[in-house]
């Protein structure tokens, strides 16, 4: 793990993001004192398109408007 001063991560923190995107890590200090780590948040997945594509229609199918327009619910909506 790299270690990054605190006044150069603020300076450089955009390009430290797009390295952090790529999966490296960082530590940041103050006056040599490690302070934070910069890493990947865990949470962060990107879905596969065409599964999610799959979850819509399976959605769509499920759920009809029963002849109600786009129109008529932006109007319900608004009441």
């Amino acid at each position: 793990m790299k270690k990054v001063g605190a006044y150069e991560a603020k300076t450089h923190l955009p390009k430290l993001l797009e390295r952090v995107i790529k999966g490296e890590r960082f530590t940041i200090t103050k006056h040599g004192v490690p302070v934070a780590v910069l890493q990947p948040a865990e949470s962060v997945k990107r879905a596969d398109p065409k599964l999610i594509i799959s979850e819509l229609r399976k959605f769509r199918d499920k759920h009809i408007l029963k002849g109600l327009s786009i129109r008529e619910m932006i109007e319900e909506g608004r009441r």
